[in-house]
């Protein structure tokens, strides 16, 4: 009777309550647990995905820029004699059709000035005010207690920005102060002492204390018997997409100057973009291909299958990539037919660069000839930018994985509940159970008990 009470209770049947609640607790916790993990993982995918997308998006554009912007893909000037003439290129340029003769007769002076030797820069030197004028242009220079010395006056007039350079060169027995102002006849200067400085300060007056050294002066060259000047000898603004630097006065001394296309490096260019393309066309794919938000990224991959014909240029008959031979696959990659490429080189070089290197000039710019790279970097502008393609995505997966910790961590709460709820089900059980043991165990003594008085 006893023993049936005791085995219907499961009392005795070694029950191992906490790997009980354990059991239960990861019965319920797990499935929850690992399909929110799944859920993280697959949107983490996603998430790599897209930067990688975004990332080579990024590379493709900048290096294309970068290529551009550094002129690897510009004709190359020539120079008969870079001794008396440097030349660059910059946009614009036109191998084809430019080719010059110049004539450097004067290069740009910038005036100088120097004081007699002090012996002492530190040694006071007046105070006072002086007047330092450039192109017009007055500035105040003031010495006091402060700066009172060869020094002083340097770093005032530096400090002054009126475009004068001040500074001191040692000299035999003591030191000079040289003045330097910028180049150009427009450009020369003149310091002089106001009234009521100190003497002392009208050593280093250029109306009588100071030395001229030279004046100032400009550059003066022709191109093609045309005259010019200039009050650098940096020349910007004369030949379109080209920077001359003037070396040497050679008056008399005609200098070739003239262009070379880099027909190889347009070549390797269009090799390397329909590479280049073809890697981001393929990470491209593999994010918008995954289930979720990532679809939206073929958004993205139809506006760049759409550079193929997109006008870049305005050339009447080579102005889109599929002019020189780049054409679109059945799987959407690009391939080039070289031998169009070269036909298009042939026919007209001009053309073709600009594709790449598009010109800048008053009839050229970025909405008539936006070029390869500037209609690139839109399409990557729009896609990353507020909305754009990329920035939807990513907003949408960023999104969701705060909402999948969100939920993992609702879930372990949840289950850290249930398992105390298990804990104290359980606990109150085995309490329970232990009282029925001790009243087993009263009942048993008292059995035996009356069961001895029985026998007596």
């Amino acid at each position: 009777m006893v023993n049936s009470i005791a085995n219907s209770l499961g009392f005795g049947s070694g029950i191992d309550i906490p790997k009980l609640v354990d059991d239960l607790s990861n019965a319920s916790r797990q499935p929850k647990i690992a399909r929110l993990t799944e859920l993280t993982q697959a949107n983490q995918t996603r998430i790599s995905a897209v930067a990688k997308a975004r990332a080579d998006l990024d590379g493709f554009a900048d290096s294309l820029s970068q290529m551009i912007g550094d002129g690897t893909l510009r004709s190359t000037p020539t120079v008969s004699d870079d001794s008396v003439l440097g030349a660059t290129s910059r946009a614009g340029l036109s191998a084809d059709s430019f080719a010059a003769t110049v004539v450097v007769n004067q290069l740009a002076r910038a005036q100088t000035n120097f004081s007699g030797v002090v012996a002492d820069r530190t040694a006071a030197i007046g105070t006072g005010t002086m007047t330092l004028t450039v192109g017009g242009v007055a500035k105040t220079i003031t010495i006091d207690g402060t700066n009172n010395n060869l020094d002083g006056l340097a770093d005032a007039i530096n400090a002054s920005a009126a475009g004068v350079t001040a500074s001191i060169i040692a000299d035999e027995g003591g030191h000079r102060l040289i003045l330097k102002g910028p180049t150009g006849e427009a450009n020369g200067f003149t310091l002089v002492a106001d009234a009521g400085a100190d003497p002392g300060l009208a050593s280093f007056a250029t109306d009588g204390g100071m030395t001229l050294g030279q004046s100032a002066a400009d550059a003066e060259f022709t191109i093609d018997g045309i005259a010019f000047n200039r009050a650098t000898n940096i020349v910007d603004d004369v030949v379109p997409g080209m920077s001359l630097t003037l070396k040497k006065a050679a008056p008399g001394q005609p200098v070739d100057i003239g262009a070379n296309r880099p027909l190889d490096m347009i070549k390797q260019t269009v090799g390397d973009f329909v590479a280049v393309y073809n890697q981001l066309k393929a990470s491209l794919t593999a994010a918008s291909n995954l289930p979720g938000a990532t679809t939206s990224l073929r958004e993205l991959e139809r506006d760049l299958g759409g550079l193929i014909h997109q006008v870049i240029s305005s050339h009447g008959s080579i102005n889109q990539l599929s002019d020189i031979g780049i054409s679109v696959t059945k799987e959407g990659l690009l391939s080039v037919d070289n031998a169009r490429l070269d036909k298009a080189l042939e026919t007209d070089a001009g053309a073709v660069e600009a594709l790449f290197n598009p010109r800048r000039d008053a009839t050229h710019n970025e909405t008539t000839d936006p070029g390869i790279a500037f209609a690139l970097d839109a399409i990557r502008d729009r896609a990353v930018g507020a909305n754009g393609a990329i920035d939807r995505v990513s907003r949408s997966l960023e999104t969701r994985q705060r909402t999948l910790a969100e939920q993992l961590a609702k879930v372990e709460e949840r289950e850290d509940a249930y398992r105390t709820r298990l804990e104290k089900q359980y606990g109150a059980l085995e309490a329970r159970l232990a009282a029925f043991k001790a009243t087993q165990t009263y009942l048993e003594q008292q059995i035996k008990l009356w069961t001895n008085q029985g026998n007596d």
